[in-house]
This record gives structure tokens, C-alpha cells and sequence, in this order.
């Protein structure tokens, strides 16, 4: 359950903290780094193999959503996924599928152990939005590392 907005908290703040209560452990912490982006990846390779067109529209309508919570968040994933499908149009169409599905396969095997390590279950399965949610937390982890306000 997401803790209700004050007038005064932004809706990416109440979201990020919510999703951070079940993501406190260092190691869960260094899997979700690891495997959010490589789940984001392989869902647009996967969606990449249907169509390229399919994946940029994935990419497009989460961009979307992210604007309507933050700028700098949707600035860093406009470079991410933009980085992503750059590198999907580089690699060999009959490779593609393969090691998408291994990678999507093995990043949320890992994921699951980062919650058993937690000892919480996936944010998702309370509200699906944190499945949006996810590459952000990681990428608000890169910002705040490097002092990037979001």
C-alpha cells in the first residue's frame, strides 16, 4: 500500500520512499542495481524483436509517465533507453531473442534472491507502477552519488 501525497510531498518522493522500504539491504540493493537495469534491457530487446517500432513505444509511453513525476528522472531514462535501443539496432537480429530471454530470466532469478536476502516482497506486488518504479530508485541511487537533484 502507497502512503498518501501531502500537499507539500511530490508524488516521485512518496513513491521512491515507499519503494525503498522492501530495498534496504546492501546486497539487495547492489542486486537491484544489477538486475532492474538488465530486466529493463532485455524487455526491450524482447519487445526489439518484435518490432522496433513496439520497443520505442514502450520507451515513449514510459517517458511519459516519468514526466509527470519528474524531469531529471525522465531526462535519465530518455539517455538510458535511448542508449538501450541504440545498442539493441547494433546486435545480430538471431541473437537477439535468445540472450534477451536468458538475461530477463536470470535478472529477475536474482531479484527474487535480493527479496529473500531482504526478507520483503517485491514492491510490485502491491501497486504494479513500482515496476516503473524500479529503474528510477536505481537510477536516483547514480544521482544521488553524484549530487544530481531530482
Amino acid at each position: 500500500m502507497t502512503t498518501p501525497a501531502t500537499s507539500t510531498t511530490r508524488t516521485i518522493d512518496v513513491l521512491l520512499a515507499t519503494y525503498a522500504r522492501s530495498h534496504r539491504h546492501p546486497i539487495n540493493e547492489w542486486i537491484h542495481c544489477i538486475c532492474v537495469p538488465a530486466i529493463v534491457f532485455s524487455l526491450l530487446g524482447l519487445l526489439w524483436a518484435v518490432h522496433p517500432w513496439l520497443a520505442a513505444g514502450v520507451v515513449l509511453g514510459s517517458l511519459g509517465y516519468y514526466a509527470t513525476l519528474s524531469m531529471p528522472f525522465t531526462l535519465g531514462m530518455l539517455c538510458m533507453s535511448g542508449t538501450m535501443l541504440g545498442v539493441l539496432g547494433w546486435l545480430p537480429p538471431q541473437q537477439l531473442v535468445p540472450v534477451c530471454a536468458v538475461v530477463f530470466i536470470l535478472a529477475w532469478v536474482g531479484q527474487f534472491i535480493g527479496h529473500k536476502i531482504e526478507g520483503a516482497r517485491p514492491s510490485f506486488f502491491e501497486d504494479l507502477r513500482y515496476l516503473l518504479i524500479g529503474p528510477l530508485f536505481v537510477l536516483g541511487l547514480a544521482y544521488r552519488r553524484f549530487g544530481v537533484a531530482y
